[in-house]
C-alpha cells in the first residue's frame, strides 16, 4: 500500500514508520512532520494518511480536507490524544481514529478496516492506455498490430465501452469518408481477423465478443485507464491530463466529454 504518516513530533514519526515496515513490509511509505510538505506533494494516489490532529501549520483536519479533495478514496485515520475532535473526524468519513500512545496491533487493526479499497486489476491480462497516445500491453509486453488499422478498430470498440457495434458503425467512424458497402465490410472482416489472431499469439482467446453482424470487447479482461477513470478510481483520475487516443478523429467526442468532466472536477 502507498501510506504517508504525518504528525509534527519527529518521536511519533519513527515509531509509526516502524510498525508500518513490520505491518506492510512490501508497501510504499511516506512520513512527514510538516503537514505543508504533504500538500506540496500530492503527486500520486494515497491509499491511506495516517493524519495527528494537532499539529503545527495546519490542523490535521484541514490537512485530511486537503488530502481528501485530491484523492476522494484515500483513507484518513486521524491519531490524537484528545477525543474532543472525534465529531469532525465522523463528518470527514474517516476510516479510523487512533488514540495515543498507540499499539502495531492497533494500527493493524485500523489499516484491516480500513472504509476503501484499491481494486486489484494487475490479474487482468490486457491493459490499454487510453490517455495519450492508444497502446495495449498483454503482461506487460506492449501488443504488435500487423496492420495500423487493425489498432484502430480495436481503439473504436474501446471507445465505445464493451457496447456491440455493426459493421455501418464501424465503417461510419474509421472511414467517414467511405460508403458501408460490401467491399468496406470484408475490409473489417479482415482487420478483425487480424485482430483476434494477433491476440491469439499472445494466449488472450475472449477479447473480441461477436454476436450476429455486431462486435464489441470485453471489458472483462480489460484493465483500462479510462475505465478506471469513469469509476472514478483516483489513480486514474489521477493520470488523466486532458489527452485520450491522441491519434485518433473518432475519439473527439469522448475527448470533449472528458475535457468537460475533468474541468467540471477541477
Amino acid at each position: 500500500m502507498y501510506i504517508i504518516g504525518v504528525d509534527d513530533r519527529k518521536s511519533i514519526v519513527v515509531m509509526l514508520e516502524k510498525m508500518l515496515e513490520s505491518i506492510d513490509p512490501d508497501g510504499e511509505h511516506r512520513f512527514y512532520t510538516d503537514p505543508l510538505q504533504v500538500v506540496e506533494n500530492l503527486d500520486k494516489p494515497i491509499e491511506v494518511a495516517f493524519v495527528d490532529v494537532e499539529m503545527v501549520g495546519m490542523d490535521g483536519i484541514a490537512l485530511a480536507k486537503k488530502i481528501t479533495e485530491r484523492y476522494p478514496l484515500c483513507n484518513i485515520i486521524f491519531l490524537t490524544g484528545y477525543f474532543d475532535y472525534m465529531p469532525s473526524a465522523f463528518e470527514m468519513h474517516a476510516s479510523g481514529y487512533v488514540l495515543k500512545p498507540f499499539s502495531q496491533k492497533k494500527i493493524e487493526e485500523v489499516l484491516h478496516r480500513r472504509r476503501y479499497r484499491i481494486p486489484n486489476l494487475n490479474d487482468r491480462p490486457v491493459t490499454v492506455q487510453c490517455f495519450g497516445c492508444f497502446e495495449v500491453f498483454v503482461n506487460g509486453e506492449a501488443v504488435k498490430f500487423g496492420r495500423q488499422k487493425s489498432k484502430a478498430l480495436l481503439a473504436y470498440l474501446i471507445d465505445r465501452k464493451g457496447s456491440l457495434c455493426s459493421m455501418d458503425m464501424i465503417i461510419g467512424n474509421l472511414y467517414p469518408e467511405q460508403p458501408a458497402d460490401d467491399s468496406m465490410k470484408s475490409k473489417i472482416r479482415v482487420y478483425l481477423s487480424d485482430l483476434i489472431n494477433t491476440f491469439y499469439k499472445v494466449d488472450i482467446n475472449d477479447l473480441i465478443v461477436k454476436n450476429g453482424g455486431s462486435f464489441g470487447v470485453n471489458k472483462k479482461i480489460l484493465n483500462c485507464d479510462y475505465y478506471r477513470y469513469l469509476d472514478n478510481d483516483p489513480f486514474a483520475i489521477s493520470q488523466y491530463t486532458g489527452e485520450y487516443m491522441t491519434q485518433y478523429s473518432f475519439a473527439e467526442d469522448t475527448r470533449a466529454f472528458l475535457e468537460m468532466k475533468y474541468f467540471d472536477e477541477a
